[in-house]
């Protein structure tokens, strides 16, 4: 019965969110800029009797919003994204994952009243860029919830699986401006340090772990070839598998720089120009039951993959530090298209994507009852996560 009511209130309400990713994705909004996408959000939230704050964490465009029962039970939580890509729009899906976050909770809401327990939405900002979830978490803001989840669009079913954990490293190296014919002998060459730390790490490469990576570019490198350099600056990510992995990782990059310093003369000063990502500690107990409700409601189990070789990075990592968490993927396209590219984007704004949405958001709230309705499966949940940390 439960059940049905979930399932019966989202289908009442497809149209209103298919709209609302449509909106979303034809008025795109960079990180912490959402301010759009924040009030069509919440405004829907507060219309299902949702209690939201916005601005939470000293982020503008963050929200939170809460449906409680006023009686003793699991607190669920559903991430929404909803920040675009520069020059590409939403070729990440974040149209659709925001739109998933807020449809999964209206519908788990509905039967709170006989579960007990809590159901909180929030609106996270800025995935792509310096990741509103690590505001968030360093806040404490999750440690309420019992389980964590999002959904995230792909070309293919996938369950939740690892990320890499990441740091954003800046190296601003300078030394001393020279006419670089008449008299060279009196500069000291920045950028000759930048590629020297470039040399070093590519030496570095032999000597860490298959799933660690390092990449970087030069953003900048002097103003005209006949001027010796007197300021340049290089960025990198640094990640691997673990944060531990990450942290020493970096230390050894920072040598790197350093001895490129040291090696032409510049100084240089070393910055974190985004947030840090931890890896993603995806919860198995929560996963398979999020596997079991796609299926429940339609999925052949043979569509649906384990994840592929070679991930990214995600702010939900940092959410999955702190409680059970999973951040599987749903079909929003029959054809091999990756994120972040403009064919992603039309997929994301498709009848097939919009499909793929509706689907998320009740298995995630289906999820949810599960989870409010057997305490057994709950503690299984919570030993596991305690495990794992």
């Amino acid at each position: 019965m439960m059940k049905q009511i979930i399932l019966d209130t989202i289908n009442e309400n497809e149209a209103k969110f298919k709209d609302i990713s449509i909106y979303i994705g034809e008025n795109p909004e960079l990180g912490h800029e959402e301010f759009k996408a924040c009030e069509i959000l919440t405004d829907t939230l507060k219309q299902h009797d949702f209690n939201v704050e916005i601005g939470i964490c000293d982020l503008p465009t963050a929200f939170k919003a809460t449906f409680d029962s006023g009686k003793a039970g699991p607190v669920i939580g559903f991430m929404a994204e909803y920040d675009a890509l520069p020059e590409l729009g939403h070729a990440c899906g974040h149209n659709l994952i925001g739109t998933m976050g807020i449809a999964a909770g209206i519908g788990l809401s509905k039967v709170l009243s006989e579960t007990g327990g809590k159901v909180i939405v929030y609106g996270t900002p800025a995935e792509e860029t310096k990741g509103g979830k690590v505001t968030m978490a360093e806040a404490g803001i999750f440690e309420e919830l019992d389980v964590a989840m999002m959904v995230h669009p792909l070309d293919s079913y996938m369950k939740s699986g690892d990320s890499l954990a990441m740091d954003a490293i800046q190296f601003e190296f300078f030394g001393k401006a020279a006419h670089a014919a008449a008299s060279p002998h009196l500069g000291i060459n920045a950028l000759d340090a930048v590629l020297q730390t470039f040399n070093s790490i590519n030496a570095l490469r032999q000597h860490i772990k298959s799933d660690a990576r390092i990449h970087g570019v030069i953003t900048e490198g002097g103003k005209a070839a006949n001027i010796v350099p007197d300021y340049a600056v290089a960025q990198f990510y640094v990640r691997a598998g673990k944060r531990e992995e990450v942290n020493k990782l970096v230390e050894k990059v920072i040598q790197c720089a350093e001895g490129a310093a040291l090696q032409t003369g510049a100084t240089v000063k070393a910055s974190f120009y985004e947030f840090s990502y931890d890896d993603m500690i995806t919860n198995q107990t929560l996963s398979d039951l999020f596997t079991k409700q796609l299926v429940d409601l339609g999925v052949e189990p043979s569509e649906i993959q384990e994840q592929r070789d070679g991930s990214g990075s995600l702010d939900m990592g940092n959410v999955s530090q702190v409680v059970p968490s999973i951040h599987p993927y749903v079909k929003i396209c029959n054809e091999a298209y990756a994120c972040h590219t403009h064919e992603f984007r039309e997929a994301a704004m498709s009848d097939q994507g919009r499909d793929a949405m509706i689907l998320g958001a009740k298995s995630m709230a289906l999820t949810g009852l599960e989870i409010l309705t057997n305490k057994e499966l709950l503690a299984k949940i919570k030993a596991e996560f305690l495990k794992n940390k």
